[in-house]
Order: structure tokens, then sequence, then C-alpha cells
């Protein structure tokens, strides 16, 4: 049962919260209030992993056990102060004003509006058009165990390594790993993706019995993993650190150290659990921004590959 309307104070705003008192997980018994509150604790975190980037908002505005609503435009009546960054879709001739979050007020008047995932774009406002993080999506497949996971992570930190890149791991929050890397804003989505897949590529020469880069869902081994490059295409979004999840168990996408990866289990990390984790570790990805990597190698490796007759699937 929904209770009255509470105010919560957040730094230099203040953020009416409605039914604080909805259930929104039934397996915890965690309310939206509760909700407020975990972002509240990890404020410094989300607003980093989302600070100026166009933002898709999951909703749930009856609580998980109603619809999920994908949003992407911020609705009329939103607070003077509230933030927003246009990006167009050429395709359909629209546009939309999307949630561009700098600071933690703006995430819980999102969780206001029923919101329980963040989707960030992986290009910030200054060139919507110019990625400044590349995504490797660790993705497996329905009887891929998550020990592969662990395991591929392993390769893709060696490679990543050779490189001389940095990458910063975290739980999806589902059954897979996302490492983030971040890059100049040098290339558009579509060379951004080709370097994406060039690497995914060598990541399946070195573990050929567990990775896959099959485009097709149905051709792919239901055992191995698939290493998702198009999460790099122009629109597609991924949860981002310290976005909960809109499953029952509240599970949140949670950065890691590397040296975690073989003993973690993703389910442990939920509302519950990461605030505590936060106060004591702080942000792992609290670093991410302090350099910026290069995509020259892996799209010379792009070009190999291409010319070798590995051409990349369509968008």
């Amino acid at each position: 049962m929904a209770g009255k309307a509470t105010v919560i104070e957040v730094g230099d705003y203040d953020v009416r919260v409605s039914n604080p008192d909805r259930i929104y997980f039934p397996e915890l018994g965690a309310t939206k209030l509760d909700l407020v509150e975990y972002y509240l604790a990890v404020s410094d975190g989300i607003v980093r992993a989302l600070r100026e980037r166009p933002c898709m908002l999951h909703r749930f505005p009856d609580g998980l056990a109603g619809e999920k609503v994908h949003q992407k435009r911020v609705p009329n009546g939103a607070p003077p102060w509230l933030e927003t960054v246009r990006v167009k879709f050429p395709r359909y001739n629209r546009h939309a004003d999307e949630l561009c979050v700098t600071k933690p007020a703006d995430v819980i008047w999102a969780v206001q509006m029923s919101t329980v995932e963040f989707h960030p774009w992986n290009s910030r406002r200054a060139d919507t058009e110019k990625p400044d993080e590349w995504r490797i999506d660790l993705d497996p497949m329905p009887d891929c165990p998550f020990d592969t996971v662990r395991r591929v992570a392993g390769v893709a930190h060696e490679v990543l390594d050779e490189l001389g890149i940095t990458g910063f791991p975290k739980t999806s929050g589902g059954k897979g790993l996302h490492i983030y890397v971040r890059i100049a804003p040098n290339w558009g989505f579509s060379d951004v993706r080709r370097a994406a897949l060039a690497f995914a590529r060598e990541v399946e020469r070195r573990a050929p019995d567990d990775v896959t880069t099959t485009w097709w869902r149905k051709d792919r081994d239901p055992g191995s993993l698939f290493i998702d490059y198009n999460q790099n295409a122009r629109d597609h979004t991924i949860a981002s650190a310290y976005s909960v999840r809109g499953v029952p168990t509240a599970t949140v996408s949670t950065p890691v150290h590397w040296d975690e990866i073989p003993d973690v289990d993703p389910r442990d990390f939920t509302i519950r659990t990461v605030p505590a984790r936060f106060a004591e570790l702080g942000d792992l990805h609290a670093t991410i921004d302090d350099r910026a990597f290069t995509l020259d190698t892996l799209l010379e490796w792009a070009e190999r590959d291409e010319k070798a007759g590995l051409t990349a699937p369509e968008e």
C-alpha cells in the first residue's frame, strides 16, 4: 500500500517522492523509498557513470509487477533545474530531449518518476555523435556458465594489457560482465563498433571454445559467450555502473576489481549490499576519466580483418 509523499533534500534541491511505501521489489520487500535511499548512497558513482550523457530511463510505474516503460523523452512539467540533451534520429526525422544527469538530484527525480534502470549513451552532450566510451559486453548465451564469463574476462584483460589500455569491469546486474574503456572522442559510432568487433574477434581467437562473435543469435552455440560489440552502435544502451536492474532480487550493475572476478557472484550485489560496499571501497570507477585511450591499433586490426573477408554485419 502506498503512503503519503515525502520530500527528499538532495544537495541544493528538494525532490518530492510520491508513494514512497510502494513495493517495487517484492522478493526483498523493498520500496520506492528504499530505491531512492540506494541511489543516494551511491550518488557519486551513479552521477559519474551518467554525467552529461543522453540517458534512457527504464520505468516501472506500478513496480516490477507492472508494465516496463522505455522512456527517452523528459516529460513536460520536469523541474527547471533538470538538464536535458537533444539527440536526433535521422531515420525517423525525429528528436528527443533526454535526461542529462549532472547532479544527484537529477537521479532522484528520475526515481520519483518510477525509474529503476538508467541506460546512458556512450557519448556526451558536447558531441553526441562522438563516443568517449567503448563498451565490452560479455553476454553469456542461455547455457553458458558464469565460470566461462570469468575466464573470458581474463582473456579480455590480457588483450587490453597488451594494447596498453585500462579497462574498468563491472557486473551487468544479470549473468554477464561489462568492461568500459574511456576513449578520446575522435571517432563516430561506426568506427567504435568496428574497433569493438576487432577486439572481440581477437578474444575469440584466443578462447575459441568459449567465445563467439557470430551475428545471428540462432547460429550461436547456446553454451558460448557472445561478445556483443553492437552495444557500441548508435542509440544502443546498457545499464550503467550502479544502475539497479528491474529484476525481483534488485541486483545492481556493480564495479569490481579485476582480481575479484575469479570469485565474484553477481547475485551478491543488490540494493541491500552495494551501499556498504560503496562506503567501504568508494567508486571503483573513480579514475575512469583520468585518461582517454586511442582506437588506432584496433582499427588497424579491423582493416586487416575486413581485407581478409571478415566483414562487419550491418547494425
